[in-house]
């Protein structure tokens, strides 16, 4: 249980963070923050297929913006 919590503390700051830096590509505070959890796992997964260890918490934080960071980029390819 405190792991997942853990997973989804860290996901909605990679949210927060890649809201920051996409600035206009984002969804708003709560559309962010959706994004970043679900970025998370999508950066994790793509960590784990390049062999790149994401090791504590900012190596998952990484991973996690990452994520974040590529799932905007798509949202905003599609919605665009």
């Amino acid at each position: 249980m405190e792991s997942l919590l853990l997973f989804l503390l860290i996901g909605l700051a990679a949210g927060w963070l890649a809201g920051r830096i996409a600035r206009g590509a984002g969804f708003g505070l709560v559309g962010n923050l959706i994004v970043g959890v679900i970025g998370a796992l999508l950066g994790g997964w793509l960590f784990g297929l390049l062999g790149i260890g994401g090791f504590g918490l900012i190596g998952s934080l990484a991973a996690a913006l990452v994520g974040a960071l590529l799932l905007l980029f798509l949202l905003r390819f599609v919605k665009g």
